[in-house]
């Protein structure tokens, strides 16, 4: 019994002095743990570094998901909404429609005033070729030369208003004839080129290129043989 023991025990030494390394992975036991009879110590799971900062590593649970009970409005609530919705709406309009007459009658009142007024520049300048008229008119014992001296200016004081506002004298004497511009009153036989405006019986005038009133001519025709 004695050298059967001693066997035995030393087993039991060899065996306490070695020690198996414990699995780095989780899973089934190692088969040294099995044949020793020792538990297998429990390895924590390895954590992965969270990249963002000041983020928690474990995920925060997911909360679920509220339920709204819906309530369908009472028949008296959908007709007020709907009755206040069309009174914005007529306000709305009333709006609108007010400022559209108000554009309406201002823009008849200054097509108006166009109209009234359209002439005041002018007339202004008119008033000075009137003014020079009577000054002339109102000299004593003026004789020939001072009335035509005082018409002149006056003459030339009125084709500067002309000139101002655009008003273009029409003498087409020497030119060939307008339909346009001219308004032929008799056919003269003369040596000058057929159709050529021989004599301006009255002068025309345009405004800004539209004739007010066309020139009186008369025209060269073709001599008789």
């Amino acid at each position: 019994m004695m050298q059967y023991a001693q066997p035995q025990q030393q087993y039991t030494q060899q065996q306490q002095q070695w020690q198996p390394t414990p699995p780095k992975q989780q899973g089934m036991p190692s088969l040294a743990y099995i044949a020793s009879g020792q538990a297998q110590p429990q390895t924590q799971p390895q954590q992965l570094p969270y990249k963002a900062r000041g983020v928690s590593q474990t995920a925060a649970p997911t909360p679920a998901p509220v339920q709204t009970k819906f309530v369908m409005p009472s028949p008296e609530e959908l007709l007020k909404a709907a009755e206040l919705k069309a009174q914005e709406h007529y306000d709305a309009w009333m709006y609108a429609k007010a400022d559209a007459e108000n554009i309406r009658r201002r823009g008849h009142q200054e097509a108006d005033n166009a109209r009234k007024y359209a002439v005041e520049g002018f007339s202004n300048e008119m008033l000075a070729v009137k003014d020079a008229l009577e000054a002339t008119l109102a000299v004593e014992n003026a004789n020939l030369e001072t009335l035509k001296s005082g018409v002149d200016l006056t003459l030339k004081q009125l084709a500067n208003v002309f000139s101002k506002f655009q008003i273009q004298e029409i003498n087409p004497i020497g030119e060939k004839f307008d339909p346009h511009q001219h308004q032929a009153m008799s056919m003269v036989e003369t040596d000058a080129e057929p159709n050529t405006v021989v004599l301006v019986m009255q002068k025309g005038y345009a405004l800004h290129g539209r004739i007010l009133r066309p020139a009186l001519v008369s025209v060269a025709k073709t001599s008789a043989a």
